[in-house]
């Protein structure tokens, strides 16, 4: 027997946003069944990510709080190359 694939719910909150010739690509998603929580990740032009650890009760808590990153720390901040200490 295959195991399937858990079946996943992509916000529409995502997408890609640019800043300083820099673009990345918010994806905010949760599991159809189990966990209602929503899961943040960032990826860069290179294909680097960033997740948050933590959870978030919305998409919209998730989409602020990647919104709250990008206007304190800047794009750059989600870029492949930063320090993981920088990472969530």
């Amino acid at each position: 027997m295959i195991d399937e694939a858990p079946e996943i719910e992509v916000s529409p909150l995502g997408g890609a946003v640019a800043r300083n010739g820099m673009t990345v690509h918010v994806e905010i998603y949760r599991l159809v069944e189990g966990d209602e929580s929503w899961t943040l990740e960032v990826t860069d032009h290179e294909g680097g990510s960033t997740v948050w650890e933590d959870r978030f009760a919305t998409d919209k808590e998730a989409y602020d709080e990647f919104y709250r990153m990008l206007e304190t720390d800047g794009i750059q901040s989600f870029l492949e190359d930063q320090p993981e200490s920088r990472r969530h």
